[in-house]
């Protein structure tokens, strides 16, 4: 075990045997003064024995399996698992941990797979007695790929069919509600046009003559009354 002193980074080498299986962490020390520090967060050294036998492994449903299907792993080893690990070949950590039942079978569950969740699976398992430092070798693998799922044809005709409904509904109130805008336009133009025409000076309608006939004093002499008729008076609205 070799170590590099008065340096920021410092590299042990390790030659691992199984006395080497465990947890470790690191701390320094400061000369002037003489300090120690802390002990770091503990990292886990687990050594493969290749000397016991790998787990099996299934997987179910298998083949191909659509999007959002829920995938069963099974790995077993009766004589010497204690937990089981899960891994994906590409990533470094394993992806679950389980315990055995009493049959020495683990079962893990992958919900609601994707795409993402394409690859390939093994197992392997931390040996009794040496929990959690030695591990068994890697053991067989299964792949799982997934297809994506198309929508439901169904899916599609409702939202057409709902597409439809809406732009009829729209055009049903645009029949009404249009011509209403129209008139209210118009009888709001024309009743604008004459009040400005009134402010304007515009001359009004010329009163009409109302003849009557008054009785006669004999039968020669007829007198006719003529009378104006006054315009009724327009009382000013405010600006439009």
């Amino acid at each position: 075990m070799d170590k590099y002193e008065m340096q920021d980074v410092a590299d042990f080498y390790i030659t691992t045997k199984r006395e080497h299986a465990g947890t470790y962490r690191c701390q320094y020390q400061v000369q002037k003064p003489l300090k120690t520090s802390e002990k770091s967060d503990p990292v886990e050294l687990v050594v493969t024995d290749l000397s016991f036998p790998p787990p099996g492994i299934s997987l179910s449903p298998g083949g191909h399996v659509g999007t959002g299907t829920n995938i069963t792993i099974r790995c077993w080893n009766k004589d010497y698992g204690a937990t089981f690990l899960l891994h994906k070949d590409g990533c470094s950590a394993a992806l679950q941990r389980q315990h055995p039942d009493e049959g020495g079978m683990a079962t893990f569950t992958l919900f609601q797979v994707t795409p993402t969740d394409n690859g390939t699976y093994r197992c392997s398992y931390l040996i009794k007695g040496y929990f959690p430092l030695l591990s068994s070798p890697l053991g067989d693998n299964v792949t799982l790929e997934v297809t994506p799922t198309s929508a439901h044809p169904g899916a599609a005709v409702e939202s057409h069919r709902n597409l439809v409904v809406a732009v009829a509904g729209g055009c049903a109130v645009a029949f009404v509600f249009i011509p209403l805008l129209i008139i209210f336009f118009l009888l709001t133009t024309r009743r604008c046009q004459r009040l400005r025409d009134k402010r304007h000076g515009a001359p009004p309608r010329r009163p009409e003559a109302v003849q009557l006939q008054a009785p006669c004093s004999d039968s020669d002499c007829l007198t006719y009354v003529e009378l104006q008729a006054e315009p009724p008076q327009l009382v000013p609205w405010s600006s439009c």
